[in-house]
């Protein structure tokens, strides 16, 4: 399958673009989505989903226009908005089997699907507890469950492990990772971490407008031999951080570790493996050096 974006435009008013022109191919397998909060993220997820409408542009799938054809991806379609609202007084397989009708999915085999699933995220234990009576972690964790019910050939996960612990984290990784060979799975987050793990190719956005799209090396290229660690006086960082983009800083009593990028390191500085997030924050911070 492929997912085609072009030059696509989702304008809300004369002066406010929510995307503009925004042009990308996606294939099986994981594209993580990267952007600070305001990017368009979330705007460009709901228009393929078909929830939103492009002002501009075209987006077809497999050749099939999808905006004049909504039904051609919906079909096919898994999405986890980031503002995923549940029924509070349903339990998990209640909520799943009223999910699955909307979707048209059931047969003899639904119960054993919804059962998979439960176990996938980890909520078999709590399946018959009403779904009001859960933490936010196992909330998202249902939202996850609810969209692989129909077996999707496309993903949407905008921001899908907000509110899950390091384990959670680890076992949506895992099991979004199982289903990419023969899925497009699409994966926004502002938190690196999330992509760097498990995405084919990272795409990075800024103001409604795409930046750069790559395989996760050469996305790492764009600040190769521009990443620095050096350790100066803490009354000094202020000062420092006018003139270099700081990446991470460390106390270390009457001294401060700064990892930067720069073009003009300092005297004394080390040079340090480039990594995603210092991609990330390059091309997305305007005061880059």
């Amino acid at each position: 399958m492929v997912l085609d974006i072009n030059n696509v435009s989702k304008k809300y008013n004369k002066e406010k673009f929510g995307l503009s022109n925004y042009s990308l191919s996606i294939s099986n397998g994981i594209l993580g989505l990267l952007g600070p909060n305001g990017a368009g993220k979330s705007t460009l997820m709901k228009i393929i989903a078909t929830i939103s409408q492009p002002s501009s542009g075209t987006l077809t799938l497999d050749g099939q226009d999808i905006v004049k054809n909504p039904n051609y991806i919906r079909k096919v379609l898994g999405y986890l908005p980031q503002d995923f609202g549940v029924y509070p007084n349903l339990n998990a397989y209640e909520f799943l089997e009223y999910i699955a009708a909307m979707k048209g999915v059931g047969g003899a085999n639904l119960r054993q699907r919804i059962d998979m699933l439960l176990e996938g995220v980890n909520l078999t234990e709590a399946a018959k507890l009403p779904i009001g009576t859960y933490s936010g972690g196992m909330k998202q964790r249902i939202g996850i469950a609810q969209a692989l019910l129909n077996e999707p050939k496309v993903l949407i996960f905008d921001e899908p492990t907000v509110g899950l612990d390091p384990e959670e984290r680890v076992r949506f990784r895992n099991l979004v990772s199982e289903l990419a060979e023969n899925c497009i799975i699409i994966l926004s987050s502002h938190i690196v971490s999330d992509i760097e793990t498990i995405a084919d190719e990272v795409a990075i956005m800024k103001s409604g407008e795409l930046i750069t799209k790559g395989t996760q090396p050469e996305v790492i290229q764009t600040v190769a031999g521009k990443v620095f660690e050096t350790v100066i006086g803490g009354n000094e960082v202020s000062e420092f951080k006018t003139r270099h983009l700081v990446v991470n800083s460390i106390r270390q009593k009457d001294k401060t570790r700064l990892r930067y990028i720069s073009n003009n390191p300092t005297e004394g500085s080390t040079p340090c493996n480039a990594s995603l997030e210092d991609a990330y924050l390059f091309l997305t911070k305007s005061n880059a050096s």
